[in-house]
Order: C-alpha cells, then sequence, then structure tokens
C-alpha cells in the first residue's frame, strides 16, 4: 500500500519528514524546554533505558502522514525503551507512546496546547501524563493524569508541585538564574525536593568539589611544611642547648 507521497506503509523514522523548519516561540521557550530536557537527561544517564527530546515529530497514525500534521510537543519522556539517537519518535515503529509530555503555553498556541494537544495525548497517543506550563505566567501550570482512558487534573501538593506519579520525580516551579535569564523556571526535582541537575550544573559542581580538594591538599602541605619548620626549629634549639652543655663541660646525655 502507498501514500501519495510513494512511502512505502509503514514508514521509518528516515524516510518520514524530521523539520517543518518552524522556530520555537521564543528565546525562553527554548530555553526552558532545554532545561527540562537537561535535567531530565542526566537523570537518565544513571539508568539503562529512556529517551528524553522536545519538539520533535511524534508519528502516531498514518492519517496523520496523510495529513502532514508532523508537530510534536516541546518535551517528552519515554521509559522502558533503549536509548539512541532518533530523527523522530514513530509509535509503530518503538511500540511505545510517550509517558510524559509537556506543551510550553504562549499566546498564539495556548488554546490549541489546552483543547485539541491534550484530547490528542488523551485520546490517540495515550500519554499516561501531561503538563502545561506557560514560561512567561508561572501561574499558568497545570497537570493531568490518564485515569479509566480520560484525563484527571493532578492537585498541587502543599509546596505547589506537581508530581509525576510515571516518573515519581516532581515538577517545580524555580526562582533562579538560566542562561542569564532571572526568572521562574519549571524544573524536574526528586520528590524530596532536590533540583534534577543540568549537565552544566554537575560540571561546576565537579569542578568545585576539584577546588575545594585542591584547597584542602594545600592547606595540608602547609600544614605539614609548617610542623616540619617547627620540629627543625625544635633540634636547633635542642643542639645549641647540648653544644652549651659541652662547653660547659657537662654530658647532654647525662
Amino acid at each position: 500500500m502507498l501514500l501519495d507521497t510513494d512511502l512505502i506503509l509503514p514508514p521509518t523514522q528516515d524516510e518520514l519528514p524530521c523539520d517543518d523548519g518552524v522556530p520555537m516561540e521564543t528565546q525562553r521557550h527554548k530555553w526552558q524546554m532545554d532545561l527540562l530536557i537537561d535535567g531530565l537527561s542526566t537523570w537518565l544517564d544513571a539508568r539503562e533505558e529512556g529517551y528524553v527530546n522536545g519538539n520533535m515529530f511524534i508519528y502516531f497514525s498514518l492519517a496523520q502522514v496523510k495529513n502532514q500534521d508532523f508537530k510534536g510537543p516541546d518535551f517528552f519522556a519515554v521509559l522502558g525503551v533503549p536509548k539512541g539517537e532518533r530523527k523522530s519518535w514513530v509509535v509503530w515503529e518503538e511500540e511505545k507512546a510517550p509517558d510524559v509530555v509537556i506543551e510550553l503555553l504562549s499566546r498564539s498556541t495556548a488554546q490549541q496546547d489546552k483543547a485539541e494537544k491534550k484530547q490528542i495525548y488523551q485520546d490517540k497517543l495515550r500519554v499516561s501524563e501531561y503538563f502545561w506550563y506557560d514560561p512567561f505566567n508561572p501561574e499558568d501550570f497545570a497537570g493531568f493524569t490518564l485515569q479509566d482512558g480520560h484525563y484527571a487534573a493532578i492537585p498541587p501538593n502543599s509546596q505547589g508541585w506537581l508530581l509525576s506519579d510515571r516518573l515519581q520525580l516532581a515538577l517545580v516551579r524555580w526562582s533562579g538564574d538560566y542562561r542569564g535569564i532571572e526568572t521562574v523556571w519549571l524544573r524536574w526535582a526528586t520528590l524530596e525536593g532536590d533540583l534534577l541537575p543540568t549537565a552544566q550544573e554537575l560540571a561546576m559542581a565537579a569542578q568545585q568539589q576539584a577546588e575545594t580538594a585542591q584547597q584542602q591538599a594545600e592547606a595540608a602541605q602547609q600544614q605539614a611544611e609548617a610542623a616540619q619548620q617547627q620540629l627543625e626549629a625544635t633540634q636547633q634549639r635542642a643542639d645549641r642547648l647540648a653544644q652549651r652543655l659541652r662547653e660547659l663541660g657537662i654530658d647532654p646525655e647525662l
């Protein structure tokens, strides 16, 4: 069976378009997406399986291919799949849809993200958990979990976090500086509230640990040198005293 695009069904990720040339909404949207992906990537590094990406096409039906409806979510994570590079996420190849999806709202996309896309993730992709967040309006933050085929709202906990049961992690609003922008960012954290570090933060922490270890080593060396100098000074005083006793005819060994 052929499509009018002459692709043999079912097409693979190598045969499907993976770029529509449409950029992200704003720099903050792009960096917010990067922050979410980077934080979860370091978490996945300690696990044997799993995949995370964003702004990547997700193919889930042949009708979608025919209609050339290729736009994917800003963030998605999939558990229990091999690690490795993908051009697109093709559900019939992977035999699995994303477990978690996050859309970053903007004026031009908010209505679609809250209605049409939410319906697609619920009814067609069967995404276990769906969240949305507005990088310019942190109060517009919501999450949903699939229950009996329909999305039910995830209530925030007492700290205002939204918990992901699939990942056993929390989505938290963090006030801080990321790439020179001081604002409220959405970040992944443990259920205890510890932020998942980005690769850059891990590198900085490692550098700080190395510098601290170097400083401690230098301090220990200085202490050893000071102790050696004190020992030598004590020995010199003892030698002078012994010499003086010998001059006085007294055996210093007695």
